[in-house]
């Protein structure tokens, strides 16, 4: 996928995907907002306006509130990439919250998937 394409996309979109992947292994949307809180400083109220808006993706992480710091410490592989090497800064926020989710999706204990 182009990456101007992807990064145009509705952060909406992108979130109902997450959501249907986690549900279908079981897990909660409190748990996908748990996540998304921990890694982009977001609140229910402020996630909750992305949602009714058309805020695109790449909005999303721009205006993050407190992007946390210890999101360098996600490693691993992401469609085919180390998240760890990915040399565009949005692509690599992005391909993060991909790989929090995918570790959620997998039965990962939601503090192991915080880096507490």
């Amino acid at each position: 996928m182009n990456n101007n394409r992807l990064f145009q996309m509705p952060f909406s979109k992108i979130y109902a995907l997450y959501s249907q992947k986690i549900g279908k292994k079981g897990r909660q949307q409190s748990e996908l907002d748990a996540v998304i809180f921990w890694l982009t400083g977001y609140n229910p109220n402020t996630l909750q306006h992305v949602l009714d808006s058309d805020i695109p993706l790449k909005s999303f992480f721009e205006d993050s509130p407190n992007f946390n710091q210890n999101a360098k410490l996600i490693t691993g592989l992401i469609c085919g990439y180390r998240v760890e090497n990915i040399e565009d800064p949005l692509l690599q926020k992005i391909r993060y919250l991909d790989k929090l989710v995918d570790e959620l999706a997998k039965g990962r204990k939601l503090d192991t998937v915080l880096r507490k």
